[in-house]
């Protein structure tokens, strides 16, 4: 018989409620929870709440750190606690009004946008939040612009169907007119616009510049613009915040926080983890991650869509007693908030 199964045998309501208010409780404190605390909260003997914590224990739901201690939830306790017992919690109107009105200050663009979710998760969870970028990996390209900065410099802007702008300054040898910013904008436009970004590569580059002609000796620097901003797209931005949060955890100390900001600084094992699960909202737990860095640790991840496309990701990393219904109730708000605006920015550029 599977472990599920068992569970789903043995686990009468009364012992999901002692479940659900330890871990509620544990939460809340980080402390042990004692027997006498969860029979005040359901209204049964303290004796009768010792002995169905001994049979959770027996199920590995809950552990007992010391003989005389109260009982603290295991990471399978978390787990069935997240997929069975959690309530959704709904967020406040008036929080709601802050979420917004801090998001509509950036939702001109897409990168400060993100910035900015991470900057808000961080600041009401105290926990460390995570936003990756829509990625470019199946992007094309929608249109190229062209701004002159100064008399011989000007900046390349490419906008992604995944919702991006990349950007950068490139430096000719001539000067720089509205006249030859027309004729960039055009040619260019003609040659990459619907063109997928994977497919500027050094060799399109060349074709292109045979194909302009004369035309490349001017556009020479733009075109290694180009083959740089089409990099840039390709690649996932991670936009972190509130690091130093994870200190202020107990069970964090004696080097765990230290580990989780080593692990945050290599990007690309994070937005693997991070695309671990396609679904909507869903939680790491632990040693689920296949990190060791990660393993006193809880993760939850929202996914966001562009024109109903999955197309990132909105996290927030905290110990493994972080507040799992809050944080899915905030990621939930700001995803679906992040999917309108960035869909709505999509078809305006």
């Amino acid at each position: 018989m599977r472990q599920k199964e068992v569970i789903d045998m043995e686990l009468s309501e009364r012992k999901q409620k002692i479940l659900s208010s330890i871990v509620s409780e544990y939460i809340r404190s980080g402390e042990p929870v004692g027997s006498k605390l969860i029979a005040d909260v359901i209204g049964v003997s303290s004796a009768t709440v010792r002995n169905e914590m001994a049979e959770l224990i027996e199920l590995n739901l809950l552990e007992q750190p010391h003989t005389s201690a109260g009982r603290c939830p295991s990471q399978k306790g978390y787990r069935v606690y997240i997929d069975r017992l959690m309530e959704f919690a709904e967020i406040q109107e008036d929080e709601k009004q802050y979420f917004n009105s801090m998001l509509l200050s950036s939702a001109y663009d897409s990168e400060r946008l993100l910035s900015c979710v991470s900057r808000v998760i961080a600041s009401v969870t105290k926990c460390t939040a995570i936003v990756t970028s829509p990625s470019g990996e199946s992007a094309h390209i929608k249109a190229i612009q062209f701004v002159q900065t100064s008399r011989r410099t000007a900046m390349l802007v490419l906008m992604s169907s995944s919702g991006t702008m990349k950007t950068q300054v490139f430096h000719c040898d001539f000067d720089l007119n509205s006249e030859i910013m027309r004729v960039f904008f055009r040619v260019f436009n003609e040659k990459v616009a619907g063109v997928a970004v994977a497919d500027i590569t050094p060799a399109f580059v060349q074709g292109m510049a045979v194909a302009l002609g004369e035309i490349s000796i001017l556009a020479g620097s733009a075109m290694m613009a180009l083959l740089k901003v089409a990099k840039d797209t390709l690649q996932t931005e991670v936009y972190l915040s509130g690091q130093m949060n994870l200190l202020f955890y107990p069970e964090l100390e004696h080097g765990g926080a230290r580990r989780i900001m080593d692990f945050l600084e290599r990007r690309e094992d994070l937005t693997m983890l991070l695309k671990q699960n396609p679904k909507k909202i869903s939680s790491i737990l632990g040693k689920e991650s296949g990190r060791n860095e990660l393993i006193h640790s809880g993760l939850t991840v929202s996914r966001y869509s562009i024109n109903e496309q999955d197309s990132g990701a909105i996290a927030v990393l905290g110990p493994m007693r972080m507040d799992y219904r809050r944080a899915t109730a905030i990621l939930s708000h700001l995803s679906s908030q992040v999917s309108q605006m960035l869909t709505v920015l999509m078809r305006e550029e």
